[in-house]
């Protein structure tokens, strides 16, 4: 096992990318908390129909350990409270998957200030709050990591003036927090999703869904363990020095471009 006994956060574990990373995670024979806004798993009109379960229950059939902490990321103390309750469950903290993220369609004249407040303060701000706040656990750990996920739009427009600015500055934030941190021995790396099929995908017409598998090169769209695999690649031994970079998942999107 890659991951075996080691103690992971993944934030907006319940759905998506994060659940998904999580029972990888779990896999791999981690510990791994949970925390979203709510511990039922979203389902969507195009993808995760038939999602039921709560993330840990899919954790515990894995045989691994695993704690729901319900977190509202924009919230400071909250997420202070998420690391406490990690570490005095667990024992410690190795790894921190900042996943939890937020998206509110819309121009720079349709999207109010309030709306564009909120997604950075989810996708950039909060991912700031919590590295802050691990790094002092991470310290302990003889294998730090922190695993930040942005997106292909970190390399362009195309998906408003919040979101697309917000995952470039999360490429950026992990560059700079790995420089920080590279003599205690702790690794930060971002992952840029290219298009997955997860519920955050609602607000997207069938008509741009398929505009969007005309420019994917592979034949498919990406899965959550699709980008768990590379998640448990980052947070494993195989990728101890490997740190300060990006990779992109996206089945060739950004390279078609």
């Amino acid at each position: 096992m890659l991951l075996e006994n080691r103690i992971a956060i993944v934030t907006g574990g319940s759905s998506g990318i994060g659940r998904g990373i999580a029972t990888e995670f779990a896999r791999e024979g981690a510990q791994v908390v949970v925390t979203d806004i709510q511990e039922a798993p979203s389902r969507g009109k195009y993808h995760e129909k038939n999602t039921i379960t709560p993330t840990v229950e899919e954790i515990e059939k894995l045989g691994a350990q695993g704690l729901f902490v319900q977190t509202d990321m924009a919230d400071d103390s909250q997420v202070d409270l998420l690391i406490q309750k990690t570490v005095e469950h667990f024992g410690g903290l190795d790894i921190l998957v900042n996943n939890a993220g937020i998206h509110i369609p819309g121009n720079s004249q349709e999207i109010s200030i309030a709306d564009w407040d909120k997604v950075v303060g989810v996708d950039l701000r909060s991912i700031f709050v919590a590295t802050k706040i691990a790094i002092p656990h991470l310290r302990k750990s003889k294998y730090g990591r922190i695993i930040q996920i942005a997106s292909v739009h970190a390399y362009g427009g195309g998906a408003g003036p919040a979101y697309a600015p917000a995952k470039a500055a999360v490429v950026n934030m992990a560059r700079d927090m790995a420089l920080e941190v590279a003599q205690e021995n702790i690794t930060v790396n971002a992952i840029c999703p290219g298009y997955i099929e997860t519920a955050i995908q609602d607000y997207l017409t069938l008509d741009q869904i398929e505009e969007v598998r005309q420019r994917t090169p592979l034949p498919r769209f990406g899965l959550p363990r699709d980008i768990a695999r590379s998640a448990v690649f980052l947070a494993s031994d195989d990728a101890e020095w490997i740190t300060g970079t990006s990779l992109v998942v996206d089945g060739g999107y950004i390279a078609s471009v």
